[in-house]
């Protein structure tokens, strides 16, 4: 699965008489160069120069016919033109090249449900001087894959731009999990109507749920895991209804959670509620609390990452679409 084929279809926002290296020779060799432990763009452009020849020609950079050297771009090359492309656009192909590289690892697998988290992700070294920092909402399956990622817009926050993340996405048979900013009757209506199913939390704004007689309800699911210092035990109770208030919900759940420190001995208790659309049998108790729990992948496969390993929140750019 080759990433340059997919760069090939940006539009290049350079003017027709300055382009001297073609885009997807440029685009790649940042890719290529981040990958390889640059960070700063002057890192990147120095990871370039270094790089052989024919590692040049594999990323897309013409050879001189007369000198049979390969030219290489200053680090003022890439900057302008990474701060003028597309963001969205840029997204796209990105998240269409991991998709297309998931599905080909996976084409002998048969899967009936795909559970996609919905999170979004602050760039922290983006804030300028009395502004807001560059925010961007994600959308990962649970296998680890980003299918889809915009940028919020700075005058708004999360739970406008969850639909038209998802719009355009293949959601036939796919669960959609999100925090409670997203449970919204909106997104739910809309995920409905487009063959999704979700799983969305609830809190105070469903008070009716927290009253239920959840003690004479049965248990569907309970696992216990340690590790990272602390012992976790997990309940989940799901009830079927007629009628919820929220688009096309079946069923209230809860989980309740009991974490132990191993070295304080100190133990918490937490509730969380949800509803969701899967009807009655559709999935077992294994599977939803897998989901519940999966949702959290997010965090860990994409935000931790991008922040420890690629050193994300470090950056200070802010020019353009550099940020994003």
């Amino acid at each position: 699965m080759c990433l340059v084929r997919f760069l090939a279809g940006l539009t290049d926002p350079r003017d027709r008489r300055g382009r001297r290296f073609p885009l997807t020779a440029l685009v790649a060799a940042a890719a290529a160069g981040v990958l390889a432990g640059a960070r700063p763009l002057a890192a990147i452009a120095e990871w370039t120069a270094d790089a052989p020849p024919w590692a040049l020609r594999a990323l897309g950079f013409t050879v001189d016919p007369f000198t049979r050297s390969v030219a290489v771009p200053h680090a003022t090359t890439v900057m302008r033109l990474l701060g003028r492309l597309d963001g969205d656009a840029f997204d796209n192909v990105i998240c269409a090249f991991l998709q297309a590289r998931a599905h080909s690892r996976q084409s002998g697998e048969s899967r009936r449900w795909r559970a996609v988290a919905v999170d979004g992700k602050q760039l922290r070294g983006s804030r300028a001087g009395g502004g807001k920092a560059v925010w961007l909402l994600a959308a990962m399956d649970h296998a680890g894959t980003v299918i889809a990622q915009r940028q919020i817009d700075a005058k708004s926050n999360e739970t406008p731009a969850f639909i038209p993340l998802l719009d355009g996405l293949p959601l036939e048979n796919t669960v959609v999990t999100a925090d409670a900013a997203h449970t919204q009757h909106a997104n739910g209506q809309w995920l409905r109507n487009h063959g999704a199913h979700y799983i969305a939390v609830v809190k105070g704004n469903h008070p009716g749920l927290l009253k239920l007689p959840w003690h004479d309800i049965g248990l569907d699911h309970k696992d216990r895991t340690r590790g990272r210092g602390r012992l976790e035990v997990r309940h989940l109770k799901t009830v079927a209804f007629r009628h919820l208030d929220y688009p096309g919900a079946r069923q209230a759940l809860r989980v309740m959670r009991w974490r132990m420190d191993l070295t304080s001995k100190k133990i918490t208790i937490e509730r969380l509620y949800f509803v969701t659309s899967l009807p009655p049998g559709a999935a077992t108790g294994e599977q939803i609390a897998g989901w519940i729990r999966g949702h959290w992948k997010i965090e860990n496969q994409l935000h931790h990452v991008r922040d420890t390993t690629f050193a994300e929140d470090a950056s200070t750019t802010r020019t353009g679409s550099l940020p994003r």
